[in-house]
């Protein structure tokens, strides 16, 4: 990969036999300079394992954050790893395979709408399969397919003209890395910002028009507990991937939601030692005298010494609800999955319906919410957790609902109300210590 390049995240989002696995495939071949045989029949299997991808484009290193099957997408998409800089939707152009992926038992718009409420701001669209034999590179096809996703999208809250819709085959690298002369009627998409007009052809040159956020490393630091390990002659090893801050040797950290203080020793990424770390890496990092037994996956580690993380009481949350058999009622008791930690969650108090895209309260304090309704709620949760506000900590402020195995709705938290212990002490003591 290019050394110095930018990271760009990708998830792609496409429904079941649409091209997802063909098309990342070959990103990544044509990337590599590998020209494999294409098949002969479109790849309709279903993709049944997580499968981090890189390749590189002009201008960025790409990271396909996961290529997920429909069972996990939902549960999965959640996860600190997960967090994606842009989407790429894959739509196939086949008759009734799109029909059926928009229609009310396709997996597209709920997909499309749960990326969007989690923060993915930034849409490419792919119309895959331009040459099937029920298609054959028809510029009607294609017309018809873009209107009918920019009708969606943009209810959704993404803005057409600031999308790349584009025909491509994957099989026969129709438009991926080069304008192709199958479909001569295409001249390229274009896209509209504040900053002017950008135009491209292909799905590479609309993967280098993205903008990538600039690294939080200002914010206080945040940083997920994956794992923790405990290693011979060195002791308690912690995993995880910072989100916001920067993490350097000697620093005195916090794990909350358990208070514990810890001295970070040494850090390493990659099996190198690090002076510092940064956002986006995912590292290990030895503390002292800290017992493997008292952390857990899930705890968010902070600075000890500069705004750290501390235990909700209670937050407010805008949700959306996706699926629920009845009606949600105050006292509803589900499992909350935030970041990587996972617990069970009261809603105490439903403050108000409002308008998801006008944000304009519809009814204050109703008795119930239903599948397809916004609301803001106050929930309080059951067992310890750290979460922060949306606007401020992205991925600490974003959740799943989920009941009975299934997904109940998606929100942001709005605000928290927080649990705080006093820990002056301990924090000078462990910066006493040699």
């Amino acid at each position: 990969m290019g050394k110095g390049k930018i990271q760009l995240r990708i998830m792609i989002i496409a429904q079941v036999g649409s091209g997802k696995t063909t098309l990342t495939e070959r990103l990544i071949d044509l990337s590599n300079g590998i020209h494999r045989q294409t098949p002969s029949l479109h790849d309709c299997s279903i993709t049944t394992e997580a499968s981090p991808t890189n390749f590189e484009t002009m201008n960025y290193c790409v990271t396909i954050v996961r290529n997920l099957n429909h069972r996990d997408f939902i549960k999965c998409v959640l996860k600190p790893s997960i967090q994606a800089d842009c989407a790429v939707l894959i739509v196939s152009a086949c008759m009734d395979e799109f029909e059926n992926s928009m229609s009310s038992f396709g997996q597209i718009r709920e997909y499309v709408l749960l990326v969007y409420t989690l923060g993915v701001k930034q849409l490419i669209v792919a119309i895959n399969k331009m040459d099937a034999d029920d298609v054959c590179y028809s510029e009607d096809r294609f017309n018809n397919i873009k209107t009918e996703v920019s009708n969606f999208i943009v209810k959704v809250g993404f803005k057409p003209e600031c999308v790349a819709f584009v025909p491509i085959s994957a099989i026969h690298d129709d438009n991926l890395f080069e304008l192709s002369n199958r479909m001569p009627w295409f001249t390229g998409w274009i896209l509209k910002r504040e900053g002017g007009i950008i135009t491209g052809k292909t799905i590479l040159e609309a993967l280098d028009a993205v903008i990538v956020p600039q690294q939080p490393i200002d914010k206080p630091l945040r940083l997920f507990v994956q794992d923790i390990f405990k290693i011979r002659d060195i002791g308690t090893v912690v995993a995880g991937r910072i989100e916001t801050g920067v993490l350097k040797p000697n620093m005195i950290v916090q794990f909350s939601p358990s208070n514990i203080i810890a001295k970070v020793q040494s850090i390493q990424m990659h099996h190198n030692s690090l002076d510092e770390a940064r956002p986006g890496d995912t590292i290990g990092f030895h503390v002292k005298d800290v017992s493997l037994k008292k952390l857990h996956r899930g705890f968010i580690c902070s600075d000890a010494q500069h705004e750290p993380a501390q235990q909700a009481a209670s937050f407010n949350a805008q949700i959306i609800v996706f699926n629920h058999p009845i009606e949600i009622r105050q006292g509803y008791t589900p499992v909350l999955y935030c970041h990587a930690a996972h617990i069970r969650c009261r809603f105490v108090e439903l403050l108000e319906k409002i308008d998801r895209r006008t944000n304009k309260t519809i009814e204050t304090s109703p008795k119930c919410i239903k599948s397809g309704e916004t609301a803001i709620i106050k929930i309080v949760p059951l067992e310890p957790i750290c979460v922060e506000t949306y606007y401020n900590y992205p991925t600490l402020g974003r959740f799943v609902i989920r009941n009975m195995r299934q997904t109940v709705a998606v929100g942001i938290i709005k605000e928290v109300e927080k649990i705080k212990v006093p820990l002056d002490d301990m924090i000078t003591a462990h910066t006493n210590q040699d």
